[in-house]
């Protein structure tokens, strides 16, 4: 497959994927995800790479989430259930990605992190941010659902919060709350999040795809795909759901644009900030 929205390297062990669309922040298309999922293979059955790193490219946005302008995820194309799930299955399979490749995969993390992306990123098996990088459960304050609903299962009961706020969260707050692993300086994230990656690199191949798998049999054991599946059924029924928020916020996208309905819901939040 030829890559148009994302760039596949591999050196010495490491295979880093980046998503490819820094003028529209690196928003997860239906192109790109496919494009992703190939990647991950291919990268997944060649025995000269361990370790696997996504990151977005630009330095504004690892990502800013599924793309609000692709032909495949406008609401108003998506009238019943039935299309609701096919299309939020669809995210959830994507983001599974990562976690079922049998190698590490970091999420290296510069800039904005918000919405289908931060749930993404959840499932990669650790996360380093540059120190500016931002976090939010955004779709909240569009009335979207969370079509991966990893997030009780990283932070616990301190997933309430951003959840129910979609409030945006700095880079020392998402490591003090433990969505984050390590903070580095922004020019030094690459460097610092390559070295560890060498370093992990040098665990013996079958050790690293055991140990993963038993961790990840561990979330299992504990209903983690349970939980995900109910997570993807409450998201679908809310999607499907046209609440007066969501009503107004597509009424404005489809009338005059992206940028006047975000800047519209920004407003009903800001007296509270």
């Amino acid at each position: 497959m030829t890559y148009e929205n994302i760039i596949y390297e591999a050196d010495d062990r490491v295979a880093t994927i980046t998503f490819n669309r820094p003028k529209r922040m690196n928003a997860l298309s239906q192109a790109l995800c496919a494009e992703f999922r190939d990647a991950v293979a291919k990268a997944d059955a060649d025995e000269e790479v361990r370790v696997l790193i996504v990151t977005g490219a630009g330095g504004k946005a690892f990502s800013s989430g599924y793309e609000l302008l692709d032909p495949d995820s406008r609401p108003e194309d998506r009238t019943g259930i039935g299309a609701w799930h096919d299309r939020l299955a669809g995210d959830l399979d994507f983001t599974y990605t990562v976690w079922n490749c049998t190698k590490p995969v970091i999420a290296m993390i510069d800039g904005y992190c918000l919405a289908g992306a931060l749930e993404f990123a959840q499932m990669c098996d650790m996360r380093y941010c540059s120190d500016d990088a931002r976090f939010a459960v955004i779709e909240s304050r569009f009335s979207a659902g969370i079509a991966t609903l990893a997030m009780p299962w990283v932070l616990g009961q301190r997933c309430r919060e951003l959840i129910y706020t979609g409030d945006m969260i700095d880079a020392e707050e998402a490591l003090r709350i433990g969505l984050v692993n390590r903070v580095f300086a922004k020019d030094a994230l690459a460097a610092e999040t390559m070295k560890i990656a060498k370093r992990m690199s040098r665990v013996a191949l079958d050790c690293l795809k055991w140990n993963k798998r038993a961790i990840n049999q561990s979330y299992d054991t504990m209903g983690f795909k349970a939980a995900l599946q109910y997570g993807l059924e409450a998201c679908v029924m809310l999607d499907s759901t046209e609440t007066p928020e969501l009503k107004e916020f597509t009424k404005i996208r489809i009338a005059k644009g992206v940028k006047e309905a975000i800047k519209w819901r920004d407003a009903q939040f800001k007296p509270f900030e």
